[in-house]
């Protein structure tokens, strides 16, 4: 627990009383790689902080898995439009190692929001970051290269390719398996 409540004391100094709630209220399990936190039709009614692990978000397009992104851990991880509308997901999230995984329900989100302000104050910043990384993703796939998109993603992850299976990572660029190679091969 104590990275969770250090990544969020980073955004905002955590009170006491909010530390014991947060203590209170937090699920923690460990969870096998393949694990899927999500999945589509179902609502997602909690958020993750992973405390060690790897998630990947990915949608079926005609049969096809399509990797929108992966998140290491330190992080947290949530379906965002499931979660913030109550509707069901589309995507499903994936551990693609084991993890350990701290986990707050929507209402209990709601309830730090109403019961404590300061933790208003970590929300923006964590919705400000999390949206400021889709739209980069969204930016990328529009208007860079496969070589671009390829070595901005060993700058921003530089152990992706230890860690997840290169038809993961190609669909995530927008790209054939064989593009992925050749890239490689030329940057070997």
């Amino acid at each position: 627990m104590s990275s969770f409540l250090a990544f969020l004391n980073t955004l905002q100094p955590l009170s006491p009383a909010l530390t014991a709630a947060l203590l209170a209220a937090t699920t923690r399990e460990q969870l096998p790689a393949h694990h899927r936190l999500l999945q589509p039709g179902q609502v997602a009614r909690r958020v993750y902080f992973l405390e060690t692990g790897l998630v990947r978000g990915y949608t079926l397009l005609h049969g096809r898995e399509i990797s929108s992104w992966f998140m290491p851990a330190g992080d947290f991880v949530i379906s965002i439009l499931s979660f913030l509308t109550q509707q069901p997901s589309q995507e499903y999230l994936e551990l693609l190692e084991p993890a350990v995984v701290h986990s707050i329900t929507y209402d209990q989100l709601q309830g730090f929001y109403r019961d404590f302000p300061e933790f208003n104050f970590i929300g923006r910043r964590l919705l400000e970051k999390y949206y400021v990384l889709s739209e980069q993703r969204a930016q990328n796939l529009r208007a860079r290269t496969a070589a671009e998109r390829y070595e901005l993603l060993l700058r921003d992850f530089p152990t992706v390719f230890q860690r997840v299976a290169l038809h993961h990572i190609a669909s995530h660029l927008g790209m054939a398996p064989e593009t992925l190679s050749r890239l490689r091969n030329k940057h070997s």
